[in-house]
């Protein structure tokens, strides 16, 4: 159980907050309606795997791809050819999208790639928003990250601008902050498991543990179904231990 209450008005788990079982098929009674889902950065380490699965739970989906890269799409997915950072160049292509989840960001980022964050990530959710707002898109979902945090303080700062471009557009939006994701090829985080642990008891550092605690890529994914099958009414935000929580064991 959460023992706090997030902005989303969750405070347990059941029944605002499902948890959502991935692999399932459409007849899984998670869904309250069938979803038409765009999606940039669909071939990413989020996007693939999200598509994918949303397309098992019978939702209909198209990706945004850069040219030549429509290949790295699951079968199924509808592919939209456009630049993530020109709104223009794949806006019209959004409806009849009631969703637009945005996953487009530097790869690996780290301290050293602020010049990246601002070239990238910060004109690519200012695109997505003006898209969604011109589609009349009636649900943004866009994944943030933790904070306040010691380090990393350029990506915070580009991705805080982001959240503040998604409340001054009136769309309604989800958004999740995870701090780091696990995963294929993002592992070595696990060593510090024993830290978290120790910080999350001791009483002064507990907080700052859970809200900068690392989450697997299954949980995100359980996050990003459960945000997009059931769209916030205004802006909410997820926490980690809100995004813990989605995923069934």
């Amino acid at each position: 159980m959460l023992g706090r209450p997030s902005n989303c008005g969750i405070v347990h788990v059941a029944p605002q907050l499902r948890r959502i079982s991935l692999g399932r098929s459409s007849a899984h009674p998670d869904h309250m309606s069938t979803h038409h889902v765009f999606v940039t950065g669909a071939t990413g380490y989020l996007g693939r795997p999200l598509v994918a699965e949303l397309l098992t739970r019978g939702h209909t989906v198209r990706g945004l791809v850069r040219l030549g890269a429509a290949g790295r799409l699951p079968t199924g997915v509808g592919t939209v050819v456009g630049d993530a950072l020109v709104a223009s160049s794949f806006a019209s292509a959004v409806p009849p999208a009631d969703t637009i989840v945005h996953l487009v960001g530097t790869h690996r980022p780290n301290p050293t790639k602020a010049a990246q964050f601002r070239a990238i990530d910060l004109p690519s959710i200012e695109a997505t928003v003006n898209a969604a707002r011109s589609a009349g898109v009636r649900h943004l979902v866009y994944v943030s990250v933790a904070h306040p945090a010691p380090i990393m303080g350029a990506y915070i700062a580009v991705r805080q601008a982001g959240e503040a471009l998604i409340r001054a557009s009136g769309v309604p939006a989800t958004i999740l902050r995870p701090w780091y994701i696990l995963g294929p090829g993002h592992r070595w985080p696990y060593l510090l498991l024993p830290l978290y642990t120790l910080l999350s008891w001791l009483p002064q550092t507990r907080e700052g543990a859970q809200r900068l605690g690392l989450v697997t890529r299954r949980q995100m994914l359980a996050a990003l179904i459960h945000a997009i099958e059931h769209p916030a009414p205004d802006v909410c935000v997820l926490t980690v231990p809100e995004i813990r929580a989605m995923a069934a064991a």
